[in-house]
């Protein structure tokens, strides 16, 4: 078979299966990008620049869009040279919301297109005033339908869906959500696991070292940034600290922003950090920012607390990835997380935002034993029976034989 992947990002979400089919000798892979240092050997990269935002006078609500058609026009024009050189792909699978996908079944009609519909933009009950530290403004409504343009452009095309859990799923309007299927993402368990003989060496990082006899606690976001809750992890640390004299703590991630507005000044870390200056321990803290995989995957199998706070939004890989590991979990109690976390079964569902019962909450799991085993053992579990990769490979497979009627 021939396939054309798209997203913005080489590889996106779409490791995996791209893995899976380069394996299998079978298929020729293309994949459209904008410039990345990622490689894979067996998949052919097409590349476009990213575009240039527009400078002239533009309603703001419009600049995303602009933003989207740019790239849909940039992708088009690979497409087209594809298909002069004879590239006709049997599938597209694709990305839909960064606008890239939008014209592509004029170029190839006929062709089925799996679209990742990640997710749908709502006033109430998602991100949006979640946090009452951040009021939303005003025009909040207006901005957010012109957000999901992207998402009724792609709906319009009336091709195929996919995303990746129920609740996101559950984002989508009713009448949208019969033609987006659900197909699970799942980790590398032969990677993702425990390694109990971590917990006997000393675990360094940089300079910072981690005994056998400490009791360490874990964040992970790509960025350390509000909707991560870093803000509710950082107000836990002085009870925690204060009561545990024995705590380390490794909290992992950038000081950029992901999702939702920069502070002006500053980066949220810096600008949370300020208010509590001198009420812990900061030398038992450690920042490294982003590090690499290998020496995250240590930090999570040495983790004796790891902390993933959320708002109602896109759940972040390292969830599944902890979750495969073994840790002892404590997460932001809110449908999104307990899609995967189950209270006192698979984790600790901590109430939102509340930073008190978050250090609580951690203080638990690192007094009572019996039942930190309990829940590392059952979040593997939860991870061996829903999470294995292979089980992400086969459903995708499945919907790919649906669309093509070929076996892939």
């Amino acid at each position: 078979m021939k396939f054309l992947f798209v997203h913005q990002n080489f590889p996106g979400q779409y490791l995996y299966i791209l893995k899976h089919l380069v394996a299998s000798g079978k298929h020729e892979v293309m994949f459209i990008s904008q410039p990345s240092p990622s490689t894979m050997a067996g998949v052919r990269r097409a590349i476009y620049e990213a575009p240039v935002p527009g400078t002239g006078a533009m309603h703001p609500n419009g600049a995303d869009y602009d933003m989207m058609l740019k790239r849909a026009d940039k992708v088009l024009g690979i497409a087209r040279n594809l298909k002069s050189l004879g590239f006709v792909p049997d599938i597209i699978i694709g990305h839909h919301g960064w606008g890239e996908t939008l014209h592509l079944v004029d170029v190839w009609p006929g062709v089925p297109l799996l679209g990742y519909f990640e997710f749908f933009y709502n006033r109430d009950g998602q991100d949006i005033g979640f946090d009452a530290e951040f009021p939303t403004q005003p025009e909040i409504g207006a901005h957010i339908r012109a957000m999901n343009t992207i998402n009724l452009l792609a709906y319009s095309l009336k091709q195929h869906g996919q995303t990746p859990t129920r609740w996101q799923h559950s984002r989508y309007p009713e009448w949208f959500q019969p033609d987006i299927e659900i197909l699970t993402e799942g980790v590398n368990l032969d990677t993702c696991k425990p390694d109990p003989a971590v917990r006997s060496k000393t675990l360094t990082v940089g300079k910072f070292k981690v005994t056998p006899k400490d009791r360490l606690v874990t964040y992970v976001a790509r960025n350390l940034e509000p909707y991560r809750g870093v803000h509710t992890m950082l107000r836990a640390l002085p009870k925690l600290m204060r009561t545990r004299p024995d705590v380390k703590v490794i909290m992992i991630g950038g000081d950029d922003v992901s999702y939702g507005p920069r502070h002006a000044d500053m980066s949220w870390r810096e600008y949370f950090q300020r208010d509590l200056a001198g009420k812990y321990d900061a030398s038992r803290v450690l920042m490294p920012g982003q590090v690499p995989y290998d020496e995250y995957l240590k930090i999570l199998q040495r983790s004796d607390a790891h902390v993933y706070l959320t708002y109602p939004f896109v759940t972040s890989w390292s969830l599944r990835e902890s979750m495969g590991i073994g840790c002892a979990i404590i997460a932001t109690d809110i449908p999104a997380v307990s899609e995967f976390v189950t209270h006192n079964k698979t984790g600790i569902l901590s109430p939102k935002l509340d930073s008190d019962m978050l250090a609580e909450n951690i203080l638990l799991l690192l007094e009572d034993t019996k039942l930190n085993a309990r829940l590392r053992l059952a979040a593997r579990r939860y991870a061996e029976k829903h999470l294995d990769n292979k089980l992400h490979i086969a459903a995708f497979t499945k919907r790919i034989h649906q669309l093509t009627g070929q076996l892939p």
